[in-house]
């Protein structure tokens, strides 16, 4: 009888963690779709920009950017972006390992001069954990981004980059590829490096006014802060899609647990009920004997 009572208490937590994880599935069922739609209608027009950025620099090689310099590098930024909170699969997992790994790569320089600008509470204690120079908090913005925020980053990168303060800028976030699949990528955010020429890429057939040099001055800027603002809401949307899919598969173990817990206790009830009856038998035998 104790057996039967432990396996229905078991039954209810399980249904009121299922409760919990399905209500968390919505959410961010909810949320994935917002953000979905910003980055959809957000990344043509990033992926344009900085098309047109590059067919710039490829035809005006004789233009000077403090932007395009490649130097030695002596100390590097890495922005790293993750959530603030857990219950989303091996999603700050998978960052903060990478983060690891390109810290490692950066190690010769010493930790001091790596610095890290973590996007998240949980890339925050990570890079803590890995004694890096953490720069600023920025915890607060983590799960909803904006492109105020992201342009104040940016231009405190930029900054930092021209007055030679910091030599190189990299990026660590995850890509939204679809609702199943979110990649984590690393790549450079300054200097600007060319990317090789494609087919189908327009030469440059514009007329340029004023002058070019002056379309280039606004243009870098506007891209490196687009960049940043759509890196950041391409995280926050894997975050949701990772998280749903966690919570889905936590609510469908939800299911199968119920189901196996509710098998044993019908088992064991019909195997309760079998004694009774067996005892009501010997009992009826005996009484009859006498």
């Amino acid at each position: 009888m104790a057996e039967l009572k432990e396996i229905k208490s078991r039954i209810q937590s399980v249904r009121s963690t299922q409760k919990i994880t399905s209500a968390m599935m919505m959410v961010s069922s909810a949320n994935l779709r917002k953000t979905q739609n910003i980055i959809q209608n957000l990344y043509p027009y990033e992926q344009k920009l900085g098309q047109l950025l590059h067919i710039f620099l490829r035809e005006s090689p004789e233009f000077d950017s403090p932007f395009t310099r490649q130097r030695p590098v002596k100390r590097v930024a890495i922005v790293a972006f993750s959530s603030n909170t857990s219950l989303a699969g091996r999603f700050n997992d998978n960052i903060s390992h990478k983060l690891k790994a390109v810290a490692d790569t950066w190690i010769s320089l010493g930790k001091e001069n790596i610095l890290v600008y973590p996007i998240g509470e949980k890339v925050t204690r990570a890079a803590k954990k890995l004694e890096l120079n953490v720069q600023g908090n920025y915890n607060d913005i983590s799960a909803k981004p904006k492109y105020d925020e992201a342009q104040k980053i940016a231009a405190e990168l930029m900054e930092q980059f021209r007055q030679g303060t910091i030599d190189r800028v990299e990026l660590i976030y995850h890509h939204f590829q679809n609702k199943g699949a979110q990649i984590v990528v690393h790549e450079p955010f300054l200097p600007i490096e060319l990317k090789p020429h494609v087919n189908g890429d327009a030469a440059l057939d514009y007329i340029v006014e004023p002058d070019a040099e002056i379309i280039m001055a606004q243009l870098i800027p506007k891209v490196l802060k687009l960049k940043l603002f759509t890196t950041h809401i391409d995280s926050v949307t894997s975050e949701h899609a990772a998280r749903m899919m966690a919570m889905q598969i936590a609510t469908d173990n939800a299911d199968n647990l119920i189901d196996e817990l509710t098998l044993e206790y019908n088992k064991l009830r019909q195997q309760s009920i079998t004694n009774e009856l067996l005892d009501i038998v010997s009992g009826s035998f005996g009484l009859t004997s006498g």
